[in-house]
């Protein structure tokens, strides 16, 4: 029918014949119409083309970029763990079943949008920090926040410093020639202090030269502060001070225009957060099967039926959290005081405890 159309269509307009105006204008309207057509259709193929190809491969392949300590790092058995690999089994969790059903694939470099988009890989669990032009030029969606962050600064406890505005005539580590560097220039200069730059090409060159003492202070993303201040031999001679120099939000990447998957990852990520809030846990989940609350019984798949909405089993909350908990559990779990250098969950905290983490309820 397309095809006959355009046909037509050419048969009217064409060199040396004059059209009266409206015919004209139907002609273009009927083209316009027509041409937007397949990239109409190819949206609407590729919704719900994630979840069937996983499924048909019986497991899910996640990614993460930036391999980071407390995020995604191999354990003694060489299993890897960590918050991104956590989220990673909750997908899995939530497709299968089975957190176990998952493959991990650690990426180097700041985006991976190329993977994504060639099918190698189904989820990116954290990018580069979420931006607009990482958001709409390369094909990728972020789908939710899972991870606060922002630049910070870190001193030895024996400075004194508190406060990133007390430091003064200071040698301070910082990578050279990005948004890092500018953000570091930009707050000296604004609080009128002096202060010398220790300038590295990458982010492994600041750990060493913070941990010689070649500066006096490091500053890069909070997370790779905490990082950092986890390789060193005593973590809490080292104090993260709380202020941060950018807003930096972090969290999971899928493939533009598969509007079921985005749906499926955003829930797992909102029922993370809805678990902790209402306060169901691994630990107390068996003994919620009898709870009269609607709020847990909706999360729990006793109440509504809210999975096959998502292509997913009505239990597929319960399957989550037994697999790997709720959010603050995670958190606890890579980033509390069994680390060894615990993180304060501040931005990261409930909002309900002053912190931004926030989600939709199931209902």
């Amino acid at each position: 029918m397309q095809v006959f159309l355009r046909a037509r269509l050419r048969g009217l307009i064409h060199p040396g014949r004059v059209l009266p105006a409206w015919l004209m204008a139907l002609a273009m309207v009927f083209a316009s119409g027509l041409f937007a057509l397949p990239a109409r259709a190819q949206v609407d193929a590729m919704s719900g083309l994630t979840l069937e190809t996983v499924r048909a491969r019986g497991y899910l392949i996640c990614a993460s970029t930036d391999p980071l300590p407390g995020f995604a790092q191999l354990n003694a058995d060489g299993r890897w763990t960590g918050f991104d690999i956590d989220f990673c089994r909750a997908m899995a969790a939530a497709v299968f079943g089975d957190p176990d059903r998952m493959e991990f694939r650690p990426l180097r470099g700041e985006s991976r949008f190329a993977l994504l988009q060639a099918g190698d890989i189904d989820i990116v669990v954290r990018n580069a920090p979420w931006t607009m032009g990482r958001d709409s030029r390369y094909g990728a969606t972020y789908v939710g926040i899972s991870f606060f962050d922002g630049q910070a600064f870190m001193v030895p406890q024996e400075l004194g410093a508190v406060s990133a505005y007390e430091l003064d005539n200071v040698k301070v580590c910082v990578l050279d020639g990005g948004e890092e560097l500018v953000r570091l220039r930009d707050f000296f200069f604004t609080n009128q202090v002096s202060y010398e730059e220790v300038l590295y090409e990458d982010r492994e060159d600041l750990t060493v030269a913070y941990r010689t003492g070649l500066c006096d202070a490091v500053t890069t993303a909070a997370s790779w502060l905490h990082a950092i201040r986890r390789s060193l031999p005593e973590p809490a001679a080292h104090r993260i001070l709380p202020e941060r120099i950018s807003k930096d939000a972090f969290g999971p990447v899928i493939r533009e225009g598969d509007a079921q998957w985005f749906d499926i990852v955003r829930w797992v990520l909102f029922a993370l957060i809805n678990a902790e809030e209402v306060g169901v846990s691994s630990l107390n989940i068996e003994s919620l099967t009898a709870a009269k609350t609607h709020s847990i019984r909706r999360l729990l798949g006793m109440e509504g039926s809210f999975g096959p909405g998502l292509g997913l089993s009505p239990n597929f909350i319960s399957d989550v959290i037994r697999a790997v908990g709720n959010y603050g559990e995670i958190f606890n779990r890579n980033f509390g005081p069994d680390t060894g250098a615990p993180v304060v969950r501040g931005q990261n905290a409930l909002w309900l405890n002053g912190g931004l983490l926030f989600a939709p309820p199931v209902e």
